[in-house]
């Protein structure tokens, strides 16, 4: 029997990670590292900032270098995330300084 999931028109894009899944780990009895901290910082703002940007793409029609189609939808969509990643490397908008501060404060919390 077919799977009806795999005669979608519409490709599978893997569900982007909540700030709350990011963050998660780092929220567990264990405590994490500053570098840990960082990290899931970077990566929340990442996923911001590609959150910020998706809804630019949103009105621009298909590529005729990329031929348009389904594929393009997924392509983009890891496009988008990637500008995101490169935009929070160079220094972003400033809240990973922010999200890591406040999860040094919660661990401290906790401890």
């Amino acid at each position: 029997m077919l799977d009806n999931n795999l005669l979608s028109s519409k490709p599978y894009i893997p569900p982007i990670k909540t700030g709350e899944e990011l963050v998660g780990n780092l929220m567990s009895s264990k405590k994490s590292t500053p570098e840990e901290a960082t990290k899931a910082a970077k990566d929340f703002e990442a996923v911001f900032l590609s959150q910020m940007l998706a809804p630019m793409w949103a009105g621009v029609g298909e590529d005729n270098f990329m031929g348009g189609g389904s594929a393009e939808e997924t392509y983009r969509t890891m496009l988008v995330g990637e500008y995101g990643k490169l935009l929070s490397k160079a220094g972003g908008l400033g809240i990973s300084d922010a999200v890591q501060r406040e999860i040094l404060r919660m661990q401290e919390k906790q401890s």
